[in-house]
């Protein structure tokens, strides 16, 4: 199947982005640099067409008219303590090489003004979100390093549990943040690090943003209502929304936006179960009894309409001024057809066309909204730094544990 759409509403999307380009929120090449090439940038260029590859090269990025990047500086959380914060000094250290080595197309950006200059100077901003609050080793003053090298806003959790908050794909513990995670998101609003609850559970996502101070983001999160799995988000929390200033970026991977293809996983999960073999396993032999499947059962597959039947249902809960883009490209193994890279954003703003969202509503979904969270982000800590000092709480002294 290729995704067709009408030709002359492609090039009204086209003309849109030149003028509101795309703020995506999360996009783990950085982490695919390290698995592909050990960040030998001369062994994966992305000044070369990469297709097949990556999805994300600069001709793509410019194809997409993508403004700017967050690129996740994320590392599993297989890694925990200091193995996972060197490993996000290394994801930052990958991001700052990307844009010393390409100059003319990227450009490093720390605040919302930044991200603007870096667009009007013909430059794609490139910022830093770390993805799973496992990356600071329950240390606040982690957080505050983090901040200081650029990341601009933190995960709370990934796919699983940090011992002061819970995911959205492991078993509750702490039932939403625990004290010292509560402290986390209090030192964030501080910093005016933006609180990203992509991958947390519901009663995080609830706790965190009767917490902040601060608007808070989903980086990468579509909505639960229309498709029916833990990394998406609930209608109430959309909802509340508003109240805080926040942002949900939608995403396009298709196991969080198409319901068939979250059932079609399970029963994926279930056949490799069956054969002895943990679905988790990415060895070769799991690979192939994945492989006979899907040739037995094809896959079913996403689009940009998918994807726009999220934004369709987030804007009537949350309103047009709440919504962004996360696409979570080489984060991911699978794409729609018509978001099969960074080229593909036209595809989704023309799809939105046809569907008579307005100019003025794309140029806030692409660009508006979040530069606006960002700098709000970035008022709130120039506030409260002014009457906090930086919290030295332990989560030994706030929970009574280890960290």
């Amino acid at each position: 199947m290729t995704y067709t759409v009408d030709p002359d509403t492609l090039e009204r999307a086209r003309a849109l982005l030149a003028g509101h380009p795309v703020v995506d929120g999360h996009n783990d090449l950085p982490w695919a640099l390290r698995e592909l090439a050990g960040y030998d940038l001369d062994r994966c260029d992305i000044a070369d067409d990469q297709t097949g590859r990556l999805h994300t090269d600069l001709a793509r990025l410019r194809a997409g008219g993508v403004g700017a990047q967050f690129w996740s500086v994320y590392v599993p959380s297989e890694l925990q303590g200091d193995r996972a914060v060197s490993a996000t000094l290394e994801q930052i250290d990958c991001v700052r090489a990307l844009a010393a080595r390409y100059p003319g197309e990227l450009r490093l950006a720390g605040t919302a003004d930044d991200m603007e200059a870096a667009w009007a100077d013909g430059r794609i901003a490139s910022l830093m979100g770390a993805e799973g609050g496992h990356s600071i080793a329950c240390s606040l003053a982690t957080l505050r390093g983090l901040y200081e090298l650029g990341v601009r806003y933190m995960t709370l959790t990934h796919n699983d549990n940090t011992p002061w908050a819970d995911s959205a794909t492991d078993d509750p513990v702490a039932h939403g943040l625990t004290r010292f995670g509560e402290e986390v998101v209090r030192e964030m609003n501080r910093l005016g690090m933006l609180v990203d609850l992509s991958h947390v559970s519901p009663d995080t996502m609830r706790d965190a943003i009767r917490v902040s101070r601060a608007p808070v983001i989903f980086s990468h999160s579509s909505s639960r209502a229309v498709c029916d799995h833990p990394r998406n988000i609930p209608d109430d929390v959309l909802a509340s929304l508003p109240g805080n200033g926040g942002l949900a970026m939608v995403t396009f991977v298709p196991k969080f936006v198409l319901q068939e293809a979250v059932e079609w996983t399970h029963r994926v999960d279930e056949h490799t179960r069956a054969q002895g073999l943990n679905p988790l396993d990415g060895g070769p032999e799991a690979e192939e009894v994945r492989k006979a499947y899907e040739e037995a059962n094809p896959r079913p597959v996403a689009t940009p309409a998918t994807v726009a039947d999220h934004l369709d249902h987030m804007r009537s809960v949350a309103g047009i001024d709440h919504l962004g883009i996360g696409g979570d490209f080489d984060g991911t193994p699978f794409t729609p057809d018509g978001l099969s890279d960074v080229s593909g954003y036209p595809n989704l703003i023309a799809e939105l066309l046809g569907r008579g969202w307005s100019e003025a509503d794309l140029a806030k979904l692409t660009w508006g909204n979040a530069v606006r969270v960002l700098r709000a982000a970035e008022e709130t800590g120039r506030s409260l730094s002014r009457t906090e000092r930086p919290s030295v709480a332990t989560i030994e002294a706030l929970d009574g544990g280890t960290a």
